[in-house]
């Protein structure tokens, strides 16, 4: 079974940085459309950071110039800096498996802001 495992959430204070890892149970190089969305309690999923189809990245107006979503031959990551309050969500990864043209979704990663 295709699977996408996030990593790397947890508890920071305000102006904290986290680094969110999305790893495969197959190669991530098989996987394009690759993204990471977020939802907050009682809030839809959101889209934060997606790499585009000419190899960019779109990032929601809400994280520019704090997340940085990047990627290698093992994972998809985020960087996230600065944080806020507001930016407490689970955060999920996702991608279309190339194999089947299915998109994937991972279980998600609480990241808590909090003083």
């Amino acid at each position: 079974q295709v699977q996408l495992v996030e990593s790397g959430g947890g508890l920071v204070q305000p102006g904290g940085s986290l680094r969110l890892s999305c790893a495969a149970s197959v190669s991530i190089l098989r996987f394009v459309n690759m993204g990471w969305y977020r939802q907050a309690p009682g809030k839809q999923r959101e889209l934060v950071a997606a790499i585009t189809g000419s190899g960019g990245t779109n990032y929601d107006d809400s994280v520019k110039g704090r997340f940085t979503l990047s990627r290698d031959n093992v994972a998809v990551y985020l960087q996230i800096n600065s944080l806020k309050p507001e930016d407490t969500a689970v955060y999920y990864c996702t991608g279309v498996y190339v194999g089947t043209g299915n998109e994937i979704w991972g279980q998600g990663t609480q990241v808590t802001v909090s003083s």
